[in-house]
């Protein structure tokens, strides 16, 4: 391991650090009151989080270049670069969700954001605690099989029945809750709690950010073994998830409108799942117990680049044009 936690736990600190204050400015500063995320917002915020994740990228290159032979330094900026695209092509099937979710417990589009925002709080932990656990379950081949197999069967799933269901109603976290507390089917402005008849009630946005976390945990499960079948190091496994969780909310705003045209990036992400599990159960072992990250980025980036082009080409016959403009 190149960054073991008991030499590198200042860089993890520092970067816990600067990932908190930049929640801070965007909650305090720039989404501080509760408004509607038009396109152009969505576009720039989500120009501001790519960049910084590039940016943070060349600094962690510089830096591991000053301890590690160059080629080394490449590798682990190309296994940062490759995770954080993984991510962020899994994050997609994330937001098919939140566009269900919201739809279904009528959450307006000026209160999203601040779902979104607590949602991506809990997932920030719940992924540190998942890469944690994988950290050490990954040092065992026999894990990384029946991770691998795992990723291998949830692709074919997959590509066999991309449509996404949401069921709220039988989940359980939901159902405890309201067993425990009363909740109100009126939205109460932005907040996640009410006082009705001297009794705190659950509003509807808590029920909805409840239900959004349980489902960022079922998608761990996926992401986190996916980009350990990238990197074996925790530390550009944690960066590379947190950085494409940051920007997870601007991509939400920027593309769910539009996702009904892209209908072919469900069977690329699911691809990418059958790619990933194939690295860890096979490829990996072929090529002398790492697959080249440089093919891994090109196949990676081609999928996603002909799902994109494909949907555009060979759009859905019942799709409506007049819905995207």
């Amino acid at each position: 391991m190149l960054f073991p936690f008991a030499e590198f736990w200042w860089f993890y600190a520092g970067f816990l650090v600067f990932v908190l204050l930049l929640l801070a400015v965007d909650l305090g500063i720039f989404h501080r009151e509760a408004h509607v995320v038009s396109f152009r917002e969505s576009l720039s915020w989500s120009v501001v989080w790519v960049t910084l994740a590039l940016l943070f990228n060349y600094g962690f290159y510089l830096y591991a270049r000053s301890f590690l032979p160059p080629e080394e330094a490449s590798r682990v900026s190309l296994e940062f670069l490759t995770g954080y695209v993984v991510e962020k092509s899994l994050a997609i099937d994330n937001i098919f969700v939140f566009v269900l979710v919201f739809a279904y417990f009528g959450i307006p589009l000026k209160y999203q954001h601040r779902v979104l925002f607590y949602g991506i709080l809990g997932a920030l932990v719940f992924r540190a605690i998942f890469i944690a656990l994988g950290a050490v379950l990954m040092q065992y081949h026999a894990v990384v099989l029946v991770f691998g197999v795992f990723l291998l069967l949830t692709g074919a799933r997959m590509l066999w029945n991309p449509e996404t269901k949401v069921e709220p109603e039988r989940n359980i976290a939901i159902r405890l809750l309201r067993r425990f507390m009363p909740v109100t089917h009126v939205l109460h402005g932005k907040h996640f709690f009410a006082r009705l008849d001297g009794r705190w009630h659950a509003t509807p946005l808590l029920v909805c950010l409840l239900f959004l976390e349980m489902s960022d945990i079922i998608f761990a499960v996926d992401s986190v073994p996916a980009i350990f079948a990238i990197s074996s190091e925790p530390l550009i496994v944690f960066t590379s998830n947190v950085f494409a969780i940051l920007g997870l909310r601007a991509m939400y705003f920027l593309l769910a409108g539009v996702l009904d045209r892209f209908y072919l990036l469900k069977y690329a992400l699911a691809m990418i799942l059958i790619f990933v599990g194939l690295k860890m159960v096979w490829l990996n072992d072929a090529f002398g117990g790492k697959f080249p990250i440089e093919w891994s980025l090109g196949i990676i980036a081609a999928l996603l680049t002909g799902a994109i082009v494909g949907s555009i080409l060979f759009p859905r016959p019942q799709v409506d044009d007049e819905a995207f403009g």
